[in-house]
């Protein structure tokens, strides 16, 4: 298992996750017979405040229970690698000049793992958001958000096939900010069977209390979490990690307040990163969302990390402010040049300002980064729907994803639609062929996806075939009865056999659809409304 975090010094530090915890537990069943067989590896980067690598930078991991510590230095690319290193509780120091740099102090390596710990030196040192080291690694934004307002000023509606693409394309990039918990795997019963026995043996204890409340927590169980986190707070009130832990698990049941509350709390004496992050989170379920990305803003400005500054941009994007947004998406993509989301953003950021030539570009890029992952071609594929043709990068990534994952009906679909666009204007009979079987592969893969059956009946009636075409049509609308293309495609079916009382019918059936439609799409970007904001001056790109 390989898992990959950034540690900046400007952010409060690395809080003990379901990880640590469910690790802990694993690793006290070991004996130091083991330490050959269950050592684990440790690597990473370390990267200054302009995001370039810091070379000859000293790396030193000390175990909790030994004296000594392992040491080595960074290579000229930044790079630091400790090997055959004893599972357990480590802290890592970055020392540079004789001084540290960055601390870690509870870095867990589990028996056998491979793990990727990114450093981030040379930012700010203290919680204070005024602190000037911030700027160094973040400019001042170009722009102002200074309100917000209804979308009546966007034109169009929810038949505008170029606009549904953006905001489908900016819902999507939102979607990547968003980490919900996850329910943990069956064999964590143990675990929590043994955390629930701790629990009730000492009811006063914080530990107790602290470490069930976090774990409930972390599995997705917020409300089941919240009476042991509570506990644990009336132990020690103090406790920071605790108490964030508390307000998270309040913000996740939907109680707002309570989470504000101890926000404001935690805040009188902690201003980090990421309670202001938390509160821009409620803000923006609150229906708050000027006041939630100024809380993004802040928080990309105190510790401007890959995360931080991709929910700034993201929530930017989705609220129809495009150019702030690529704003941001472009400084965040010259700082970590290597993060997949980061160029998604910017793919779709250069979408909506209609730059489908850049648009495509940076999600390519995207791709080639993780080949294997879905998430890029889906963007591509969307993006097509409103391209009258598809560049041939598009095509051709299009074709990787089918090829590397045959079995997914997406891929076979989409390259399908971008291989039937480009060959409208470059007639190929083989093509044709081709964009037939994959379409057909596709709706055997999943039966329940319309989509391939609507367009192999366009394809059908493009060759003059309406019989085939209305046998596609009907199988699209029997899957989805509210695909409206499909009941426009039908009636035009309907009409050239001479069928008028059912083309009428289908006519009439996707009339009412879009109206529906259309109605659906005005109320969605009602409820999200548009920032307002002014440009200082045009963005470096």
């Amino acid at each position: 298992m390989i898992t990959r975090f950034l540690y900046s010094t400007g952010s409060a530090g690395i809080r003990q996750s379901l990880g640590t915890l469910v690790l802990l537990t694993i690793l006290s069943l070991f004996s130091p017979g083991q330490q050959v067989a269950d050592s684990a590896s440790l690597g990473g980067r370390v990267r200054n405040s302009q995001g370039k690598p810091v070379a000859e930078a000293l790396v030193q991991v000390q175990g909790k229970d030994a004296v000594g510590a392992m040491t080595t230095h960074t290579d000229s690319g930044g790079f630091y690698k400790f090997s055959a290193v004893r599972a357990g509780i480590y802290t890592l120091r970055i020392v540079i000049n004789g001084s540290v740099e960055t601390e870690v102090p509870s870095l867990v390596l589990a028996p056998g793992e491979a793990r990727t710990f990114d450093c981030l030196v040379g930012g700010s040192k203290t919680t204070n958001s005024a602190d000037s080291s911030a700027a160094k690694f973040f400019d001042e934004p170009h722009f102002t958000v200074s309100g917000v307002t209804d979308t009546t000023n966007l034109g169009g509606h929810g038949s505008d096939t170029a606009m549904r693409t953006r905001e489908s394309l900016a819902k999507d990039t939102a979607s990547l900010a968003k980490s919900s918990p996850t329910p943990r795997p069956a064999e964590s019963a143990r675990i929590e069977k043994s955390l629930r026995g701790s629990a009730s043996r000492q009811p006063a204890s914080f530990n107790a209390n602290h470490r069930l409340g976090q774990f409930l927590a972390e599995s997705g169980r917020a409300v089941e979490a919240i009476p042991y986190l509570k506990r644990a707070q009336e132990s020690n009130p103090a406790d920071y990690d605790n108490s964030y832990d508390l307000a998270r698990a309040y913000c996740e049941s939907a109680d707002y307040d309570q989470a504000k509350k101890i926000i404001n709390t935690l805040m009188a004496a902690h201003d980090t990163a990421e309670l202001h992050h938390l509160l821009g989170d409620i803000e923006e379920k609150v229906n708050d969302p000027l006041e939630a990305v100024r809380q993004y803003q802040r928080v990309a400005e105190m510790d401007p990390s890959e995360h931080y500054l991709f929910d700034w941009g993201s929530e930017l994007l989705l609220h129809y402010a495009a150019e702030p947004a690529l704003d941001v998406f472009l400084r965040g993509n010259r700082l970590f040049p290597r993060s997949e989301r980061m160029l998604l953003g910017l793919g779709a950021a250069w979408f909506a300002e209609g730059n489908d030539e850049n648009a495509v570009q940076q999600i390519c890029q995207a791709s080639d980064l993780n080949p294997s992952d879905p998430a890029p071609y889906l963007f591509l594929g969307k993006m097509q729907r409103a391209e009258v043709i598809p560049s041939e990068a598009a095509v051709e990534k299009l074709h990787r994803f089918v090829i590397l994952q045959p079995a997914n009906p997406e891929a076979n679909y989409y390259y399908a639609v971008a291989l039937w666009k480009r060959q409208k204007q470059l007639p190929d009979s083989a093509s044709l062929s081709q964009v037939e079987a994959l379409l057909n592969t596709a709706a055997g893969l999943n039966p329940q996806y319309a989509a391939p059956h609507l367009q192999l009946g366009i394809l059908h009636s493009d060759a003059g075939d309406y019989s085939a075409a209305i046998s596609d049509y009907e199988k699209a609308v029997l899957i989805d009865p509210q695909i409206e293309e499909a009941h426009y495609r039908l009636a035009q079916a309907y009409r050239q056999l001479g069928q008028a009382d059912k083309s009428k019918e289908q006519l009439r059936l996707y009339q009412q659809l879009s109206q529906e439609s259309a109605q659906k799409a005005d109320w969605e970007r009602h409820e999200i409304r548009q920032f307002v904001y002014t440009l200082r001056d045009p963005p470096q790109r």
